[in-house]
């Protein structure tokens, strides 16, 4: 399927008006939950968030027209598999969602010691890091779907550019390295991270025996 010949993908209101409210509703969360609008990190990790998020879109939307189209469209999209309408869910909003509420309690109640602000700011580095790697893979993969499928009527193919010359897995590199800069993000979201990323590969090797796939790079 060529470029011109593919069909045409609209973002709906729905979408744009879904991806607002998730952003805001974690920063709502968050301070409800800590009790609190004052706190610094909080505001600065919010703010570097939303500011990834945006930014991102915006470029991949200039880049990618249909990209966040696809993304938006997650629920109506064929040929999902079973597995991954349970996995989605728990990786993209319970897990971030309870991550964020133990975060604020735990700087609420001060379950645990403050951690110094060298360590603090060295993990905000190492966030962005990864902030930067999964933005740029979502930007160069056309391809970045919200969920595992063959996106056949789109031409789904390869991508071998950007980060995908050294990364196989460039989206769930970047995206791990940010969640584990939060709160027991590491103990929950990065294991099934991991466990959806290889019933993804195994979905796309199956692909490989049919259509004209190589394994290397996907998101």
């Amino acid at each position: 399927m060529t470029q011109a010949s593919q069909p045409e993908f609209r973002i709906t209101l729905r979408a744009v008006l879904g991806f607002v409210v998730y952003l805001f509703l974690n920063f709502l969360i968050l301070f409800a939950s800590a009790g609190t609008l004052k706190w610094g990190m909080a505001w600065i990790y919010f703010g570097v968030s939303i500011l990834a998020s945006l930014l991102s879109r915006v470029i991949a939307h200039r880049k990618n027209p249909d990209l966040l189209a696809e993304r938006g469209s997650y629920r109506q999209a064929k040929d999902v598999k079973s597995w991954d309408k349970i996995l989605v869910p728990l990786v993209a909003l319970y897990g971030p969602l309870a991550t964020i509420v133990v975060a604020g309690l735990d700087h609420r109640f001060t379950w645990t010691d403050w951690f110094p602000l060298w360590a603090q700011v060295l993990a905000l580095l190492v966030g962005i890091l990864g902030l930067v790697l999964a933005s740029w893979a979502m930007v160069e993969n056309r391809f970045f779907s919200a969920v595992v499928r063959i996106q056949k009527e789109r031409g789904h193919r390869v991508c071998r550019s950007g980060p995908y010359r050294w990364i196989r897995h460039p989206g769930y590199a970047g995206g791990i390295l940010w969640y584990l800069i939060s709160s027991l993000i590491s103990l929950y979201n990065s294991p099934i991270w991991s466990l959806r990323k290889a019933r993804e590969v195994s979905v796309k090797r199956e692909a490989c025996a049919t259509m004209a796939f190589n394994s290397r790079g996907w998101q």
